[in-house]
């Protein structure tokens, strides 16, 4: 079946942004249009120029008779910035004042459309940077975890509180909550993580990061390395933080239980 250029330009888009991070040969999409290859590079081109004026992301050749392109995720700053504001002003909302500072946050992670817009513009910083696993910790985090896995085209492994008989065996750590200093479990299945895989650590909230530090510590049972730790929202005044480098997308700056006042503001993203 022979595809008009508008045609070809359509599925061709909605591939590739299908597959990010996956080299597409040309010859594939040669074979997919019954066109020829010099065609399939004008349409190439086009798509790349629509991506990079739209803050969609960028197509990178990779040249030789093996060779095609990969699309990478790009959110410019001028789309990023509006909907952070957005979250804030969400979030800023006192009726999500609960027991002990934390914040509900449950409608917002149980947004598709925020979800996925959150999880392109983190995957959008880890664009460049190879990860082979992304890791959260169940529950309230793992929508967000395959929003941004879905972009960096990772698969995505979950640390649960206690072990599943569905997983096999198991590695488990003891670690210390950094806000509320107890004792906690961590468990992940052995066969859900290679060794020395380069792992993007993604979370809801992050309060001192005891629950990160936890999960840092359960990588190095497998010999993994941490590529970048990513949060939704940082609580700001913290007496000890656990962890320093990190991206979030929203600051959480006071909560005011009395009061019933909550002020947010900016992430380190657009600083880091």
């Amino acid at each position: 079946m022979k595809f008009r250029r508008s045609e070809r330009l359509i599925d061709m888009t909605t591939y590739l942004l299908d597959h990010p991070r996956q080299l597409v040969p040309l010859t594939f999409f040669a074979e997919r249009y019954d066109s020829a290859k010099s065609s399939i590079s004008e349409d190439l081109g086009i798509v790349k120029e629509t991506f990079e004026q739209r803050g969609i992301g960028t197509l990178q050749t990779v040249p030789g008779a093996a060779g095609g392109v990969k699309f990478f995720v790009k959110v410019s700053e001028e789309e990023a910035k509006p909907f952070v504001q957005e979250i804030c002003d969400l979030i800023a909302d006192p009726d999500r004042l609960l027991p002990g500072e934390y914040l509900y946050l449950t409608d917002i992670l149980g947004n598709p459309s925020i979800v996925q817009k959150a999880g392109r513009i983190i995957a959008s910083a880890y664009s460049d940077t190879k990860i082979d696993v992304v890791m959260t910790v169940a529950t309230k985090g793992i929508p967000l975890a395959y929003a941004v896995a879905s972009q960096l085209n990772s698969p995505v492994v979950i640390v649960r509180r206690d072990s599943k008989v569905t997983e096999g065996p198991t590695v488990s750590i003891n670690y210390v909550s950094g806000s509320a200093k107890r004792i906690q479990t961590m468990v992940l299945s052995k066969r859900s993580l290679a060794q020395g895989s380069r792992v993007l650590i993604v979370d809801d909230f992050m309060k001192a990061g005891g629950t990160i530090m936890g999960m840092i510590s359960l990588l190095e049972e497998f010999n993994a390395h941490v590529a970048g730790i990513a949060v939704l929202v940082e609580a700001e005044k913290i007496h000890e933080r656990l962890v320093d480098e990190y991206l979030s997308l929203v600051q959480l700056t006071e909560v005011d239980v009395k009061q019933k006042k909550i002020n947010v503001r900016e992430g380190n993203y657009f600083t880091k």
